[in-house]
């Protein structure tokens, strides 16, 4: 008896033990099959090219070639993020308080349409700096059809159904606003994450004053968790392939971090990623097939990629050289202002603020912009990697339930 007694600790050590290494099982198992649904397939590869297979990085010798882009949608409004649908669809985000359907012919659907009529006509008028209103940003699609919405204008996630159905999920985290909602990510295994930016008002003063009060927060049933603090301003983040890490845009730092993904959906601590400082305020990041994160540079609006070992390759510059060369002596000094900042911007996309890859191959990459009103795209000479919602059948009933067990 006393034999066994001795053996019980060591017993119920060993069980913790293998309870543990359970859990980490399944979590490599689901970022296995994630990486094995990202790798492009032969049947992807494009007639210009797109996808063919090849040990080199084929962003090492490629640049955009401003001929080739052309437009997608008209009479936008603060298009900032945009979601792809492998139909061709794609769904934007809009300053009139919803969300822009553009289907693969072309033709727009404004959701909610109830809101387009003079709702947020007056915060429409100064939603760069201000941001008053209702002004949908970062977009997660779920199974079900419906959206999730990161409104940076109120500070919260709405939820938004097909049928144009808006309701608001949250609006506090541990009893206090959010503050600046951004953006929301979301794994194969449901874990879903949402960026804020900033909780001063307006937001350009953290990122004048470079406060780092920026956070991620991992929603679930019983509302949102803080995971991560102490962040300069993040706005879009994305997961490689194998889910371990979640990549992040810290634009008032103008760098890019990455956090580990526990098997909890909780993460480590951030750890620099690239060059401790860029050329620009990083917005919008999206991955391709070889890894390269494609990365957009806000008022600079340049669109460069790093590499998998951190390597900064430009794509195209769209700035305007004197306002970007006066930004970035500014950003030096700690003086910058929100006049440099508006006075600072492209014309393909001003205030270039995201990236997405879509169409049946992934080839097809389109920009957001917090200021333009249609969407440039061009041609990739590799696919992106698949989002969570890239290889859903058909939508299903659990949309929501989903998030709420995870």
């Amino acid at each position: 008896m006393d034999a066994l007694r001795l053996s019980l600790p060591g017993l119920f050590r060993w069980l913790a033990l293998a309870a543990s290494m359970l859990r980490d099982g399944w979590r490599r198992l689901g970022r296995l099959r994630a990486a094995a649904h990202a790798r492009p397939a032969a049947a992807r590869v494009g007639t210009d090219g797109c996808g063919k297979q090849d040990q080199a990085n084929p962003l090492l010798s490629w640049k955009l070639d401003r001929k080739l882009i052309e437009f997608v949608g008209e009479d936008l409004q603060r298009p900032a993020c945009i979601l792809a649908r492998p139909d061709g669809t794609l769904l934007v985000a809009d300053a009139r308080g919803g969300v822009m359907h553009i289907a693969s012919d072309g033709s727009q659907r404004l959701l909610p349409p109830e809101n387009s009529a003079g709702a947020n006509a007056s915060a429409y008028q100064s939603p760069y700096l201000h941001a008053g209103g209702s002004l949908p940003n970062g977009l997660v699609l779920l199974d079900n059809g419906d959206m999730l919405i990161a409104n940076w204008g109120r500070g919260s996630i709405d939820l938004l159904t097909p049928q144009g159905a808006l309701s608001t999920l949250h609006d506090s985290i541990d009893g206090q606003p959010i503050g600046k909602a951004n953006f929301l990510t979301r794994d194969s295994l449901g874990h879903t994450w949402l960026s804020v930016t900033t909780c001063m008002s307006p937001w350009s003063d953290a990122l004048i004053a470079g406060v780092l009060d920026g956070y991620i927060a991992r929603m679930d049933g019983a509302g949102l968790h803080l995971v991560a603090g102490g962040l300069g301003g993040p706005t879009e983040m994305r997961l490689d392939a194998s889910e371990e890490w979640l990549y992040v845009a810290e634009s008032g730092a103008r760098r890019i971090s990455r956090l580990r993904v526990q098997s909890d959906g909780t993460l480590g601590e951030a750890e620099l990623f690239g060059p401790p400082e860029l050329d620009g305020f990083p917005g919008g990041c999206a991955f391709d097939a070889h890894g390269n994160l494609w990365v957009t540079l806000i008022m600079s609006d340049k669109l460069i990629a790093l590499t998998p070992t951190g390597e900064v390759l430009e794509l195209l510059d769209d700035g305007d050289p004197e306002a970007s060369a006066a930004l970035n002596r500014h950003v030096a000094a700690r003086k910058l202002t929100p006049a440099l900042m508006v006075a600072a911007r492209g014309t393909l996309a001003p205030w270039m603020s995201s990236i997405t890859f879509g169409g049946p191959d992934l080839c097809t990459v389109y920009l957001g912009s917090m200021m333009g009103e249609r969407l440039p795209s061009f041609r990739s000479p590799l696919p992106g990697l698949p989002l969570a919602h890239w290889k859903w059948p058909a939508p299903s009933a659990s949309g929501l339930s989903a998030i709420q067990s995870t």
